[in-house]
């Protein structure tokens, strides 16, 4: 046995730890779709393995399974995506729209590749390395994006989502890293294969990890009042207030200025009446005024 083989056989083993984990502390409810990716995986390596000495039925196996385990990497990413949003429901939504949309566009990049360059590779293989490639930017991307604002976003370190963020984004930065190399030849057929499965095996063990650490509770964000601010301004746009809603409110102004004024009118007389001294007063004052000795 090579150490290709030993490399490769140590896939199914660690991820099955993990998913065992994950079953008795109850997390598979939590990550579905995670779980989901880890039993694939194994399905995917009791299908390939047996099967090495036929090239026919190995190349078909090898490849659709590498074509669901891409989809099925793309949606482990929106579960985390969810799960560190969770509590900014707008920017939830938004997130899922955006999602969907990066699914769609992969997915016919990796068709229009495949059938451009069909005369120098197989259409389906070009189609899942272009798929790969481009999840594997996505989970990479993510990785990056939480590293830098998980603190800014209340995510601490130690959720369970970060490590499997953190599992993909290594395995995504280092095979991206080897295609770099390899492509400028500074690494050969055989060591990016090597490295390639020994940084998988890697990305398993931070999984297993975290999975067996004590889950933490989400951090306070640290600056929640611009966070919020993203969150009204996003439900703002969604729900536009109707560009007419202004004129009843304007109308009322008017109608109370209005009536205000009236009544002032009507006060003003009454006031300037109260004002003046009454006729008896003024002639008892005079008459007093001339009873009053020399």
């Amino acid at each position: 046995m090579n150490s290709e083989t030993i490399l490769w056989c140590l896939h199914p083993i660690l991820q099955s730890v993990v998913a065992v984990v994950l079953w008795r502390r109850g997390l598979h409810k939590k990550f579905p779709v995670f779980f989901a990716y880890l039993i694939a995986q194994n399905a995917y390596f009791a299908a390939c393995f047996p099967l090495r000495g036929n090239y026919n039925w190995y190349f078909w196996v090898y490849w659709l399974g590498a074509a669901i385990s891409a989809v099925l990497g793309f949606k482990v990413i929106h579960e985390i995506f969810l799960d560190v949003f969770r509590p900014y429901h707008t920017l939830k939504d938004l997130g899922t729209v955006v999602f969907k949309w990066a699914g769609v566009v992969m997915l016919l990049v990796s068709v229009v590749v495949a059938f451009s360059d069909s005369l120098n590779r197989d259409p389906l293989v070009q189609a899942v390395v272009t798929l790969q490639r481009s999840v594997r930017l996505v989970q990479f991307g993510l990785t990056l994006f939480l590293l830098l604002f998980s603190r800014f976003l209340g995510v601490s370190r130690r959720q369970l989502s970060f490590g499997i963020a953190l599992g993909f984004g290594f395995f995504a930065s280092t095979e991206l890293l080897f295609l770099a190399l390899a492509s400028g030849g500074f690494l050969h057929k055989e060591g990016f294969t090597l490295a390639n499965l020994a940084a998988y095996n890697l990305s398993i063990a931070i999984w297993i990890g975290y999975s067996l650490t004590r889950i933490e509770a989400r951090h306070a964000a640290a600056n929640p009042l611009q966070t919020q601010r993203w969150e009204q301004g996003l439900a703002d746009i969604q729900h536009p207030v109707p560009s007419d809603s202004l004129i009843p409110m304007f109308e009322s102004m008017v109608e109370r200025a209005i009536s205000r004024s009236s009544n002032l009118d009507q006060e003003l007389p009454m006031r300037e009446q109260l004002a003046q001294p009454p006729k008896s007063f003024s002639t008892a004052s005079s008459g007093s005024g001339s009873k009053m000795p020399g």
